[in-house]
């Protein structure tokens, strides 16, 4: 593959010793299910001999039995004080190249855990809501949470955990991104709910452009409105895009109409507009 591997590490410390053996360009440890001190030093021995950086993954579930103990069960301090101890681990060994993350089922407890630790280290700190869920229900608390940290300057990289193909769990993320300004890739699609004056297939309308336009690097931001009443004045900000009536509908740029185009023909025209003017 020509992309970074990471492996991510649970229970068997071995398995980290063949990771790293074997070319892994990252390793995941989970340091509450590791094991004892003397098997981590191992695996960072093994991590400072091949150059290859640490995530010190901390998750509800994997705290230690004595930090549960003492903050009475999985809240954001016991997370922060799990991770703090094997930041320590590490930088006592002279191992420095370290990324954090402190994931949690909860919202809030995750959006807790990171203000907390942002204000305790200089690590990287990589983002995500573990068994977020469902796609819909995912979505949502991964939008709210990373939404959240990324707005107040918190997280250095995410991941969107989804009981879904991975692919949706990518474009969920980029679209996270995209909503709160950092990163834009591919194009924006915005498109109106359904009412009384919609008299076209718009669900059909718009998975067929989104599914066209998928490998486009640029980011145009393309409207696809139900009518033409109120359709081309509400997208007036969208570089293109079409508004559809029953038999024929239009197609405009900026707000203003380009051409009048037959119903059936509406998703082609502006999808061949689109990679006409913003095709890679």
């Amino acid at each position: 593959i020509s992309i970074p591997l990471v492996a991510d590490i649970h229970f068997d410390y071995r398995l980290a010793l063949a990771s790293l053996d074997g070319g892994a360009d990252a390793i995941r440890i989970n340091p509450g299910n590791i094991g004892g001190n003397k098997r981590i030093e191992s695996v960072i021995r093994k991590a400072l001999e091949r150059n290859v950086p640490i995530r010190i993954g901390v998750n509800s579930g994997s705290v230690e039995k004595e930090i549960l103990r003492k903050f009475g069960g999985p809240t954001p301090e016991a997370m922060v004080e799990s991770a703090m101890r094997h930041i320590a681990i590490l930088e006592d060994m002279g191992f420095y190249a370290i990324k954090v993350s402190l994931k949690s089922s909860n919202v809030l407890d995750t959006i807790k855990a990171y203000r907390l630790i942002s204000q305790r280290t200089d690590c990287p700190l990589h983002l995500g809501v573990t068994e977020a869920g469902t796609l819909i229900s995912g979505t949502v608390k991964s939008a709210v949470a990373l939404g959240t940290l990324l707005l107040e300057g918190i997280g250095d990289t995410l991941r969107v955990s989804l009981t879904r193909d991975p692919v949706e769990e990518v474009k969920v993320a980029y679209e996270i991104l995209r909503a709160v300004g950092l990163r834009s890739r591919g194009p924006e699609i915005i498109s109106c709910p359904t009412c009384g004056r919609c008299e076209i297939d718009l669900f059909g309308l718009v998975e067929q452009v989104e599914k066209a336009l998928v490998s486009l690097k640029s980011s145009p931001k393309i409207a696809i409105m139900g009518c033409v009443v109120n359709g081309p004045g509400e997208a007036r900000e969208a570089d293109i895009g079409i508004a559809g009536a029953r038999g024929q509908g239009i197609l405009f740029k900026k707000g203003k109409l380009v051409k009048k185009v037959r119903e059936e023909e509406l998703a082609e025209t502006l999808i061949r507009e689109v990679m006409k003017r913003y095709g890679n």
